[in-house]
């Protein structure tokens, strides 16, 4: 019989093969790879709950996130992140990509924006206020800002919608098994950028606008500025020692 894991590779095999940047896989296709994580267990990767991976501090206490690889190529990547109870993957972008991930195990907050751009939906207060800061902070919308207990289904994100900047936190130890096509490549333009968001009423129109509309706040707590940050994340990667995936086939 053939591992899950393995027919979630011949499943992105065949859906990223005519990919690139910015290229959504039809939905039918969409629907496969999301199919194909839906089912996927911790131990259909090797895992379980209290696994190393899922504990590992530095010597500040801090806790560390893990990588654990499974393929990479030009058209699709599959990792996996092992984050121990109270460890973030900081607020971070997805340029030009597809993106499923699926809780294996464990808790998680994920808080997730989309660009503002003309024309989105939304009230005049926001839209009519300028969506990029001299700063260079933009405006963005709330996607996603909940939490989420495995098993739970695959969430997808996309170029341009769906939540394609993220936060990841860990409420407890948790592992979150990722499908991204096509992978980041710096040479190509898509790296990951860092983002801290700030409160919709930062800047001065933003709050001027807001208040002289009487603009609810629980509403603009659904907006919010994104600055880039210089990258400070501590990522440690270890070989995956699961099921093995036949990638000549």
């Amino acid at each position: 019989m053939t591992s899950p894991v393995q027919r979630l590779f011949d499943t992105c095999k065949e859906v990223f093969a005519a990919g690139g940047p910015d290229i959504v896989p039809p939905a039918e296709d969409v629907e496969r790879v999301k199919a194909a994580l839906d089912d996927m267990k911790p131990e259909d990767v090797g895992l379980k709950p209290d696994t190393p991976y899922c504990h590992i501090m530095a010597a500040d206490r801090l806790p560390i996130v893990a990588r654990l690889d499974l393929h990479e190529c030009d058209k699709f990547s599959i990792v996996i992140f092992c984050l121990p109870a109270s460890s973030v993957i900081p607020l971070h972008n997805h340029p030009g990509m597809t993106v499923f991930s699926k809780l294996l195990f464990g808790t998680m907050h994920i808080k997730s924006y989309d660009w503002m751009v003309d024309g989105s939906s939304g009230t005049s207060a926001v839209l009519g206020n300028p969506q990029i800061q001299p700063s260079g902070a933009r405006l963005a919308k709330v996607k996603v800002n909940s939490e989420f207990t495995a098993p739970c289904e695959t969430s997808i994100l996309y170029p341009a919608n769906g939540g394609n900047m993220h936060c990841f936190t860990a409420v407890t130890a948790c592992a979150v098994l990722d499908v991204l096509g096509p992978p980041y490549c710096k040479p190509e333009g898509r790296h990951c950028a860092y983002y801290r968001d700030l409160p919709f009423t930062s800047f001065s129109d933003a709050a001027d606008e807001a208040s002289s509309s009487s603009m609810p706040e629980e509403e603009r707590e659904g907006y919010a500025w994104l600055q880039e940050v210089p990258e400070d994340f501590r990522v440690v990667r270890f070989p995956h020692e699961g099921p093995t995936i036949r990638k000549d086939n």
